[in-house]
């Protein structure tokens, strides 16, 4: 704020470093706000997306219970408590292979 008392030539003129360091901080504020922006913007966009399509119902064998499920493009899997992965056809629901977790 100028002061009326105080004549223009003797008012006191700011460093170049300060304009500067004022300059900076305004730029990186724009910039932090502007990320944040895309942050939200992208956790939206992803949590509207199509979810994955997953299996009605899977066969498993006799007394085996499933501890974790993954899929790929044409084929999901199941993890058992009986340490061992069975790979199903996507399209089909057949068991495709088995593999015996050591």
């Amino acid at each position: 704020m100028k002061n009326p008392d105080v004549k223009p030539e003797e008012e006191i003129i700011e460093p170049a470093n300060l304009r500067f360091l004022r300059r900076l901080v305004t730029v990186l504020t724009a910039t932090m706000i502007g990320g944040v922006l895309l942050i939200i913007a992208l956790i939206v966009i992803r949590f509207n997306d199509v979810p994955p399509q997953l299996p009605d119902e899977i066969a498993l064998p006799q007394g085996a219970k499933a501890v974790s499920f993954t899929q790929g493009p044409d084929w999901f899997a199941v993890v058992t408590d009986k340490d061992e992965i069975l790979i199903f056809d996507r399209i089909t629901g057949q068991l495709r292979q088995s593999v015996e977790i050591e």
